[in-house]
């Protein structure tokens, strides 16, 4: 006799069925990129030059982060404990959502900003709490200030702010720390670059500050994925216990040494970020576009219905933009991001034709 097993299907924990999706781009990305925030040209030479050396042995070895970790500690004046390095900004927020929430704590961010907060807090406690901003998308600091409570366990505030470029200030940040001794408070400087105020100098007296640094945006090692937290060093201490001894790449490491010792080249396409985002925004006026005034390497355009047309138009034309209309309170919005002098030259003439072909109209 043959007994037929009932089949079974094995479900996730509650906390991943509830947790919200990260959805990348599913369409080519075979055209002008500025829809990512990614560094639109290249990175320095420097880091090139030592891809072409690695060897095939190199590739057959587990990669070593502490020797990169204390070059990148005494590039930034920080001691070799202060410094964690990551597979991205993204692994940051897991480790620390990882090592610090449980399930009965809450944790807060300001909405909208970016998404990979929310899917993170999400996975260990259903606490999240959000701040919106209003229709300004200014960072809601009284606000937020108010939503402190003694079960706040993780902070995270975005300066500047993706999508939105806004920036909150060094002493709004340092107040938000104050506020919340009980609870780790990650600043995200992914766009500090293009900005220029950190706190990063404050991790030495401040001991609940953890700062979070990408080398995907100015520094162009996007595919590489690196990144850095940096902050007390008993914090990290629990951080590296959560962290797989072997989370960064050796193609990352081998480069990013390479990559940070180039001043000339950050400064270089620093200063074109700078120069473009001004063109953009002046663009922008010129086309009679609303726009939020950014701090960042992107601008985000109000276009209202058509925000839909217009990312389909631009792509018939070979630029890519990023509808944020999914975001809160950004109903219509769609984000530009700087390139190189040519880059900001083609998505302004590309944005102008597509505007046209569309019938936009303010």
């Amino acid at each position: 006799m043959t007994v037929m097993h009932e089949l079974t299907t094995v479900k996730p924990r509650a906390a991943v069925l509830a947790m919200p999706e990260y959805h990348p781009p599913l369409a080519a990305r075979d055209a002008l990129r500025l829809d990512f925030n990614e560094n639109t040209f290249a990175p320095s030479p420097r880091v090139l030059e030592r891809i072409h050396a690695m060897t095939d042995e190199d590739l057959t070895k587990y990669p070593e982060r502490e020797p990169v970790e204390r070059i990148v500690a005494e590039h930034f004046g920080l001691q070799t404990d202060q410094v964690l390095l990551t597979n991205g900004v993204d692994e940051a927020i897991h480790l620390l959502c990882t090592t610090f929430l449980d399930p009965e704590d809450k944790a807060l961010i300001a909405t909208p900003t970016f998404f990979m907060y929310d899917v993170n807090v999400r996975l260990m406690t259903p606490g999240l709490v959000k701040v919106q901003a209003d229709a300004t998308l200014e960072f809601p600091f009284e606000r937020f200030m108010a939503a402190i409570t003694e079960r706040t366990k993780l902070i995270i505030v975005a300066s500047p702010n993706n999508p939105t470029g806004t920036i909150v200030s060094r002493e709004h940040l340092l107040a938000i720390a104050a506020a919340a001794p009980h609870a780790v408070v990650m600043v995200d400087e992914a766009y500090y670059h293009f900005h220029g105020e950190t706190t990063l100098g404050d991790i030495h007296s401040v001991p609940n500050i953890l700062v979070a640094r990408t080398f995907s945006k100015a520094y162009g090692l996007a595919n590489l994925r690196i990144g850095m937290l940096a902050g007390n060093a008993e914090l990290l201490k629990y951080v590296r216990k959560v962290c797989s001894p072997y989370n960064v790449n050796g193609a990352a490491l081998a480069c990013l040494p390479a990559a940070i010792a180039d001043d000339a080249y950050l400064n270089w396409y620093t200063e074109q970020v700078r120069v473009g985002r001004e063109r953009i925004m002046a663009g922008l006026d010129a086309l009679g576009v609303a726009y939020f005034p950014s701090h960042a390497n992107f601008v985000l355009m109000q276009i209202g219905p058509k925000h839909g047309e217009l990312v389909t138009a631009m792509r018939a034309h070979g630029v890519l933009l990023r509808d944020r209309s999914a975001d809160p309170g950004c109903d219509g919005f769609v984000r530009i991001t700087i390139g190189v002098e040519e880059h900001v030259t083609k998505g302004l003439a590309a944005l102008k034709l597509s505007l046209e072909q569309i019938g936009w109209s303010k």
